[in-house]
């Protein structure tokens, strides 16, 4: 069985939890996650790339760009990866896209975790002029990128003719530090995207996904690969996961109830949030996560749920639920 890795994502300015900040506050508390994060042994500090925030029906709310904070967590930061769930691939163009890689993996010394994915987003597409395809032109698209973006990061000079891009003798320099190149997490569900994952990905992850739909996946998965002759075990597998944990009852208690609706009690909220938030002491969390190790998951990355409320949450994970994966 593979050595568990654990990432969390970092603080990019969440409308519920930031109401009334400074964009500068934003980043500092974003800072502090990360510093901490990495005091504490997790493996990689992810973000969203996203334009302004994607849930909660608000999308006037602050939200720092994913590529130029990574940079900046680069700069504060000496050993904690840095990665993306996921970049959106229509958002820039593969060249660009290699390059920006290419330049945030030699700033933090080989520390990049490079994931990206087809998009989805309709509304922000269309609010910040991006054309949405159907699902199908945008994961052909997707094919095309990261084949155009492993060949800048890995020849000399690159070229691809293909339905969506094209590039002529592109150079990338300064290459990736990582030989042969930076992971490359494909991220999402569905059967045209887990053939891409099949054809790409080192690893595979999908956002939010219950025990039983990551079975489906990684049993999907397999199946793309024996078709192409690739060896599953290449490939690792992934989760985006939002967790709630505390050290008991009470402190659960406590940041559920800065968290749940006016009129909603408690248990009401644990009641809607039990298939999409694992919520709960160390021991009930592990328990949870368990249900994934047994079905091949060996890469978790945790979205905090309430992490500005408590920011112990941190260490409690790292120090009480982790230890019990690895």
């Amino acid at each position: 069985m593979k050595r568990v890795r654990i990432g969390l994502t970092l603080p990019q300015g969440w409308l519920d939890e930031f109401p009334s900040a400074r964009p500068n506050e934003q980043f500092l508390f974003c800072k502090r996650v990360a510093q901490a994060a990495e005091r504490l042994g997790y493996d990689a500090g992810y973000v969203y790339d996203h334009f302004v925030p994607y849930y909660g029906g608000n999308t006037g709310g602050p939200f720092l760009e994913a590529y130029t904070l990574l940079s900046a967590v680069a700069s504060v930061t000496s050993k904690l990866r840095i990665g993306q769930v996921v970049t959106c691939n229509s958002y820039r163009h593969p060249s660009l896209l290699a390059k920006m890689t290419s330049t945030l993996d030699a700033i933090s010394n080989g520390r990049l975790e490079f994931g990206i994915g087809a998009g989805w987003f309709e509304k922000e597409y269309l609010s910040y002029g991006y054309r949405f395809d159907a699902a199908s032109a945008r994961i052909e698209q997707l094919d095309e990128s990261i084949s155009i973006i492993r060949r800048m990061w890995t020849k000399e000079r690159a070229s691809f003719e293909g339905r969506h891009y094209s590039i002529r003798n592109a150079a990338c320099s300064p290459k990736p530090v990582q030989v042969p190149h930076p992971p490359v997490m494909v991220g999402g569900g569905g059967q045209r995207l887990m053939e891409v994952v099949a054809r790409h990905a080192t690893r595979y992850n999908h956002p939010f996904g219950t025990p039983r739909i990551l079975e489906e996946k990684v049993a999907l998965l397999e199946r793309k690969c024996r078709a192409i002759r690739r060896d599953p075990g290449e490939i690792e597998s992934s989760v985006l996961l939002r967790v709630l944990v505390g050290r008991d009852g009470d402190e659960i208690k406590q940041v559920i109830s800065t968290l749940k609706k006016k009129n909603e009690s408690i248990t009401e909220f644990i009641l809607r949030s039990k298939d999409s938030i694992a919520i709960g002491t160390p021991d009930e969390v592990a328990g949870y996560l368990e249900r994934y190790r047994k079905i091949g998951i060996s890469y978790f990355i945790v979205n905090f749920v309430g992490l500005s409320r408590s920011l112990g949450m941190l260490s409690t994970f790292s120090r009480k639920v982790a230890p019990s994966l690895r």
